[in-house]
C-alpha cells in the first residue's frame, strides 16, 4: 500500500516544533521534553512537521544549518540525489548576480516536482503490480501530461526568473549611470 504523507505546513515560529541544540551538539525536542537525533527531525520533515532549531544558549535559529546536515547525511549513504556536477553549479551561482533569484527558482520547481509526484501517487494503485517500473500503471496519455505540465510550468519559473534578472540589470545600469552623471 502507498503511504501518502500529509501535504507540509508553512512553517512559522509560532507553530513550529521547537528543538534545542545545545554545545555538546545534542538535540533536545522541547514539545516531548526528550533527546532526538537527526533521524527524528528528518522524519518530521517528511512528515510536513513544521520545526525550528535553535541554539540552546543564544537562541540562533539553526534551522537551516540542520537540514543541510541531514541532506549531507543523506548525499553520504546509499543513492545520492545531486550529482557532482549539479553541485558544482550550484556552489558556482554563490556570488554570482543570479544568486538572488536562484533559491526561488529552485523552490518553484521543487514545489512543481512535489505536485507532479503527488499527481503520479494519486494514480498508482495502492498494489504494486508493477514495481520496479515507475510509470507502468499509468496510460502514457497521463504521464505525458503530467510531465508537460511540470515542463510547463518550469518554463514559466525561467521566464519569470529572466524577467527579474532583467529588472535587476536594469536598475544596476541606471544607478551606474546616474553615479557617472550620465543619467538623472
Amino acid at each position: 500500500m502507498v503511504k501518502k504523507s500529509p501535504e507540509p505546513k508553512v512553517a512559522d515560529t509560532a507553530s513550529a516544533r521547537v528543538i534545542k541544540k545545545y554545545p555538546n551538539r545534542r538535540l533536545y525536542d522541547s514539545a516531548s521534553s526528550s533527546y532526538i537525533t537527526l533521524a527524528d527531525i528528518k522524519q518530521w520533515v517528511i512528515d510536513g512537521v513544521p520545526i525550528q532549531v535553535v541554539d540552546a544558549k543564544n537562541s540562533e535559529d539553526l534551522t537551516r544549518s540542520i537540514l543541510l546536515q541531514i541532506i549531507l547525511e543523506e548525499e553520504a549513504c546509499g543513492s545520492p540525489l545531486f550529482t557532482e556536477k549539479a553541485l558544482a553549479d550550484m556552489i558556482r551561482f554563490y556570488g554570482h548576480t543570479m544568486q538572488t533569484h536562484m533559491g526561488s527558482f529552485i523552490e518553484k520547481n521543487m514545489h512543481m516536482l512535489k505536485d507532479m509526484v503527488g499527481q503520479y501517487n494519486a494514480h498508482v494503485s495502492p498494489i504494486p503490480v508493477n514495481a520496479g517500473k515507475p510509470f507502468a500503471g499509468l496510460q502514457a496519455p497521463a504521464v505525458q501530461h503530467m510531465i508537460s505540465g511540470y515542463m510547463e510550468q518550469s518554463q514559466k519559473a525561467v521566464a519569470q526568473m529572466q524577467a527579474q534578472m532583467q529588472e535587476h540589470m536594469n536598475r544596476h545600469t541606471e544607478q551606474m549611470l546616474a553615479a557617472m552623471g550620465l543619467k538623472s
